[in-house]
């Protein structure tokens, strides 16, 4: 039996050019805020393009160097959902609580 004929060398997850996608895409979403703030806009749309574009610039590191986006790396994807709901769920709730707790807080007056 020919041993060699039954062993399959692993695929590559992604290839040279998915990881040149990646990284120039990774690189434009990173000069872009830098631009963005160097420009001296300021103000809540400022604060939202940047948000925007880090989200946007996550989902390209899932998808072009994680590789999430993949039909075998579905259990991979549904762990990353639950994290990612579980930490917005603390920090969401950290922040309610603690705007709560300083709104309905006593102040104290310094006589």
């Amino acid at each position: 039996m020919n041993v060699s004929a039954t062993i399959r060398p692993a695929e590559p997850r992604g290839g040279l050019q998915s990881y040149v996608t990646g990284a120039l895409l990774a690189l434009a979403l990173t000069l872009a805020p830098f631009a963005l703030v160097m420009s001296g806009a300021s103000g809540t749309n400022a604060v939202a393009g940047i948000f925007g574009l880090a989200v946007i610039q996550i989902v390209v590191h899932m998808v072009f160097f994680l590789h999430l986006g993949r039909s075998d790396q579905r259990w991979n994807l549904t762990a990353f959902v639950f994290t990612v709901l579980i930490v917005g769920i603390l920090v969401g709730g950290s922040y309610w609580v603690m705007y709560h707790l300083d709104h309905n807080m006593m102040r104290m007056t310094m006589e």
